[in-house]
This record gives C-alpha cells, structure tokens and sequence, in this order.
C-alpha cells in the first residue's frame, strides 16, 4: 500500500514505520494518523512482521506535534471528535497492538508526538531528542492521552509540572523519569532499537502478545490485571509455542517458536 505522509519498511521480521513529514517537522495530522492506522494495522495481520519500529524522517523530529492549523477554529464538539477519534483509531491502537512497536525517539517529540511515543510500548531516545507537552501554553490540553499516559509513566507529579509548565525535557532527564529506555547518539539510535527487535523477535510472541495485554490491562478502570495474568498464563499452555519453548529447554537446544 502507498502513502503519502508514511514510510513502510520490513526487514528479516523488524517492520520500519516513519512519519515522512520533514518540510512540517512530522507533525500529525489527520490524513498521517489515518495513514498510521492504516500501517499498523496491515502489520498487526502481517506474519511475516514480529516487531515494529515507529520513527521520524530527518534528524531534526520524531513528530513535533499536531499540525495546529487543522483544528485552530473547532468548536467544543468538534475537539471532542477529534480527540475521540484519534485515541480511537491511532493511540490506544498501538497501545493494545499485540506486536510489540518500539518508539525510536528522534529530536522533538512534543504534543501528539509524546503522546504517540508513550503509546508505543517504550521508547528510546537519540541524544538531542526534547520532549514535552506544551499544550496549556495553546489554551487546550493534551487530547490523545497525555495526561493519562505522562503520569503513568514518570509519576503524577512530575507529570502535573511538565503539563503545567508547557516545559521540555532532554534525553538525559527523559532518562532520569523512566520516560524512555535507553538513550543513545543519533546515528545509533536506529541500529539499537534493530537489534532489541531481533531479540524480541527471537521469543514466542504468542506469549508477547499476551504480556502486552496483561501489563495493560493494570492501567485500566475495572479491570483486575492479575485475573488477566492468570488467563493469559494458562491461555500459553494450549500454544503450539509452548509445546516448543518448554521441549527445547528439556531439550537444552535453542527454541524455534511456529507463532502459534
């Protein structure tokens, strides 16, 4: 499938998605976050894709916010909408993907783009990334989960200030919060975020999947996380991949897991 705002790049199972928008900074409007929906989903029904990074083109922004002029004369129901829609179809999407998606942060990540970087499942960080949420600073605040997922991830106090302050962290103080994983030199950011993928791709990503629905399932009203652990773990034991995880072991030789 083409488009026009994305990039979509597979290698030997690690499927490369960047926001192709440098003349903008790769700011997010709606035809990318549809075209995002669109490739994300076609990766999730892809076999042959077991990881997904998300990225930036350039060097300049992994995405450096909404593209304002969109929605600078919408009504109430109007930012109602589009929030709805967006966290709809795009940010709990990657959130509850089944693939692990992987956010190479590289340079801004502001407004939307931090709030599409915490719904991956984590992140990492080049050097000379900024991040932050300075939408008060707009008279409006973060509408695609920013102000669920920041506190979250670094702690509601931490998170109250920087939504507060419009202000923007460096990689290093990113680090310092837990707000990403690991930070590196631009040029190595790409390569490391490859070879994690490779070693997520190496494990059964049945039982991945159901991880990833488990940790989840923590975040969310009414929902006991461990009840879903403990489906999920027993769910594992009627998979063809843990017929093969645990007859290797016995076998002492390194798993070949079917995905199944």
């Amino acid at each position: 499938m083409s488009y026009n705002n994305i990039l979509v790049e597979e290698n030997n199972g690690v499927t490369t998605i960047t926001i192709n928008r440098p003349n903008k900074l790769n700011a997010l409007n709606r035809e990318t976050i549809e075209e995002l929906h669109e490739a994300f989903k076609d990766e999730e029904e892809d076999d042959d894709t077991k990881v997904i990074i998300l990225t930036g083109s350039g060097e300049k922004a992994f995405v450096a916010g909404a593209d304002i002029s969109e929605f600078a004369d919408f009504n109430e129901k109007e930012g109602s909408v589009l929030a709805a829609k967006g966290q709809d179809i795009l940010f709990n999407y990657v959130e509850n993907l089944s693939k692990p998606v992987i956010a190479a942060v590289n340079g801004f990540a502001l407004g939307g783009g931090l709030e599409l970087a915490m719904a991956c499942h984590f992140r990492i960080a080049s050097e000379n990334s900024k991040m932050g949420l300075p939408e008060v600073s707009l008279g409006v605040i973060p509408g695609y989960g920013g102000t669920q997922r920041l506190p979250q991830l670094i702690g509601k106090g931490r998170a109250m200030e920087l939504i507060m302050t419009a202000s923007m962290i460096d990689a290093n103080q990113a680090l310092n919060y837990g707000l990403v994983n690991h930070v590196l030199p631009l040029d190595e950011l790409l390569p490391y975020c490859e070879k994690i993928a490779t070693k997520i791709s190496n494990n059964s990503l049945v039982a991945i999947a159901g991880a990833i629905k488990a940790i989840n399932a923590n975040y969310k009203d009414g929902v006991n996380g461990f009840d879903v652990e403990i489906q999920e773990f027993g769910n594992c034991f009627g998979t063809e991949d843990f017929t093969e995880g645990t007859t290797a072991f016995l076998q002492k030789r390194k798993a070949n897991f079917p995905g199944k």
